[in-house]
């Protein structure tokens, strides 16, 4: 190599894969930069903007329309399990759908099945459901008692309705049983003539041809198997009602054929109108993520101008003009609790029971084929039936002591193809038993009413904001549930005081029974503890019968000693804390929802209990509640002061409250902030819901 030369550096790194030159980090010294540093260059102010601009460029010669009401353009929607109620914010009072839907089946029809919520006699029981009980009994003395463990539920709850009326100095009726079985035996019905029933009802039999039966229309198949209609209802326990569809899609292609089906009876609107209204959609207090989804996505696809969710308490705190209360919302299949404080719903105080106003008729079902109700055919399976008893229900039940007595009652039965017939019957504490339940959840089968396991979350609803397992466990569940959790679990995992148990009236269960507390001493035992006696005795038969985890009991025994692992489930815990929570009698649940808003705010809500829901109007329930609530309250919290349960507001149906809340919400000026638009839906999903919304 010549002298001068320099050597040829070599390449280490070979050749390159790509002639793109990687720019250098920027100084971080000389950004300037504004970017998302304030509201007005978020995706909702480009959004208004652009709606603004357009606004201003409309030809300035059209003729402008006549002024509307306030809440003329807005919708809100409030499904339930029974009933779909529909409206314009400006309407008076909603269209109230029946929420049920009937399909023409292509082949057989399936045959209609009940599935048992409540507990009933064995002389009621099919054999293989006598026999499946015999099995589930736990120990070899109940086997061998072979006594119907009906009685002994029902004993007790009679026992505790003696007590209140000792305590009331009410006189009872020995042989009122005795009366009441011999006159319903004797009894003879009455047929009604065609010509002197002006309520007759057209059925519909196995001649319509119609695809799809909605509402009031699909109540009216008398036999749906022979008809070859399936009839299902879509809302179950405020939630998707997965028990019976096979699918989430087929619930929501039902929901919007009774929402279209409303818009277009009440309001008076075709599909080209949607893109003009707004929709305020009324959510539960303990919602689903995946419900609230797909219910939001549903109105996104029928092409209504933007919506937005809100919650069932707040709701019904608009509606009675207050901005706290504790707000108690008995509803058909299961009973929600929450307080709200100052517009806002404390999540920690949200519990959901197991009990409803269906488990009310169902159960006084069970109490009148006892005494032998003239009326033997009845069968709740069918819909004719079942509007009979709810009729009964509505009629007879009372919470009120004063009224037990041996009563006579009448109501009248249309079926299809057969004359009218009218019965009379005679009862006596049936009419305060069956709503008793509430308190005595004793009767209620919570197995049967689980719903089925949770499907995964759909994939548009991102893991950053799904929190299944801490949206479904709020404190007021563990505080109902702390007795039942190991002492190792109960102080790892909370971290609450150790009265927090003592709130629902029970200690550590020994032998499958919850004891009552033994802080309250023997002096605090006053008159006005009128049902002390009767709750514990409540919550310890509630806690023998519920406290095992519902599990197929095996008769086959372990090949080995060794230890089964221990079941785990949501949120680390050894229990289905929800589930366990649902069983509670409504006082205890109450208080200990009440409790989980702190103890200085325990008498605030106490005083201000707000009672909605259907079964809101039986006469006595504000009363029997206020009675067992000042029991409970009065020897754990000091101070404490007489418990009220606010009425709803005058002329004001307690079903329609919450609808009515809603309605007042979408007259404000301030929801304005809190609705979504389709396009903002498509972009961001449950993520700009969440932007708009405050309980998300």
């Amino acid at each position: 190599m010549p002298r001068g030369v320099p050597n040829v550096k070599k390449d280490e790194t070979g050749m390159r894969f790509t002639t793109f030159n990687v720019p250098l980090s920027a100084n971080p010294k000389h950004v300037n930069s504004t970017y998302l540093k304030s509201e007005t260059q978020t995706l909702w102010s480009r959004n208004a903007s652009k709606r603004l601009r357009d606004g201003n460029n409309e030809d300035p010669t059209h003729v402008q329309q006549e002024p509307q009401r306030r809440g003329s353009h807005v919708l809100v929607v409030h499904p339930g399990s029974r009933f779909l109620r529909i409206g314009k914010a400006s309407d008076v009072v909603p269209l109230s759908i029946p929420c049920v839907v009937a399909r023409k089946c292509r082949t057989q029809a399936p045959k209609v099945t009940r599935i048992r919520n409540v507990a009933c006699p064995r002389s009621q029981m099919t054999e293989d459901e006598v026999v499946r009980q015999k099995e589930q009994e736990s120990t070899e003395e109940d086997k061998a008692d072979n006594k119907d463990p009906f009685d002994s539920k029902l004993a007790g709850m009679t026992g505790s309705l003696k007590e209140r009326m000792r305590f009331f100095k009410l006189r009872t009726t020995p042989n009122a049983h005795a009366i009441s079985t011999t006159f319903n035996k004797q009894f003879q019905p009455e047929i009604i003539s065609e010509q002197n029933d002006p309520f007759q009802i057209e059925w519909i039999d196995h001649t319509s041809t119609e695809d799809m039966l909605i509402g009031d229309t699909a109540l009216r198949i008398g036999d749906p198997e022979s008809a070859g209609y399936v009839v299902r209802y879509p809302i179950y326990n405020r939630n998707f009602n997965l028990r019976d569809y096979p699918s989430v899609r087929a619930v929501l292609n039902d929901l919007e054929a009774l929402i279209r089906r409303g818009l277009e009876e009440k309001c008076e609107l075709k599909e080209q109108d949607y893109k003009n209204y707004s929709v305020i959609l009324v959510i539960p207090d303990l919602y689903d993520r995946a419900y609230v989804y797909e219910f939001l996505n549903l109105l996104s696809s029928m092409g209504f101008k933007r919506f937005c969710a809100q919650q069932e308490s707040l709701a019904a705190t608009y509606g009675a003009g207050i901005s706290n209360a504790c707000v108690v919302d008995i509803g058909a299949t299961t009973t929600s609790i929450a307080c709200v404080d100052e517009g806002m719903v404390i999540s920690d105080t949200r519990m959901r029971l197991g009990v409803g106003g269906d488990d009310i008729t169902e159960f006084f079902y069970v109490l009148l084929k006892r005494i032998y109700l003239p009326y033997r055919e009845m069968d709740l399976v069918r819909s004719y039936d079942w509007d009979v008893m709810e009729d009964l229900k509505a009629k007879i039940c009372t919470l009120t002591e004063s009224d037990v007595a041996t009563n006579l009652y009448g109501f009248t039965v249309r079926r299809p193809n057969q004359p009218t017939v009218k019965y009379g019957f005679r009862v006596y504490d049936e009419a305060i038993l069956a709503p008793m339940c509430l308190f005595e959840p004793r009767v209620i089968e919570f197995d049967a009413k689980r719903p089925p396991a949770r499907n995964t979350p759909h994939s548009m609803v991102t893991d950053e904001i799904v929190e299944q397992t801490s949206e479904l466990i709020t404190n007021a569940m563990i505080i109902s549930t702390r007795h039942l959790m190991p002492p190792s679990t109960e102080d790892s995992s909370t971290k609450l005081k150790p009265a927090a148990a003592q709130a629902s009236g029970t200690s550590t269960p020994k032998n499958g029974e919850a004891e009552p507390s033994t802080n309250t001493n023997d002096a605090s035992r006053s008159t006005s503890q009128v049902s002390a006696e009767a709750q514990a005795e409540s919550i310890e038969e509630g806690t023998k019968a519920n406290s095992r985890p519902s599990q197929p009991a095996e008769a086959t025994p372990p090949a080995a000693p060794t230890q089964a692992p221990a079941l785990v489930y949501a949120g680390g815990y050894s229990i289905d804390v929800p589930f366990e929570a649902s069983k509670l009698p409504l006082d205890v649940a109450i208080f200990n929802s009440v409790r989980a808003a702190g103890e200085d705010r325990i008498r605030k809500y106490l005083q201000m209990v707000l009672l909605i829901g259907g079964s809101a109007h039986i006469p006595g329930i504000g009363a029997a509640l206020e009675s067992r609530l000042q029991a409970i309250g009065t020897p754990v919290v000091s101070g404490m002061e007489k418990v009220q349960v606010i009425p709803p507001p005058k002329d004001v149906n307690p079903q329609i409250l919450v609808w009515k809340g809603a309605a007042v919400l979408g007259k404000m000026e301030s929801v304005s902030e809190l609705w979504v638009t389709p396009a903002d839906w498509e972009i961001l999903g449950m993520r700009g819901l969440k932007e708009r919304c405050f309980f998300l």
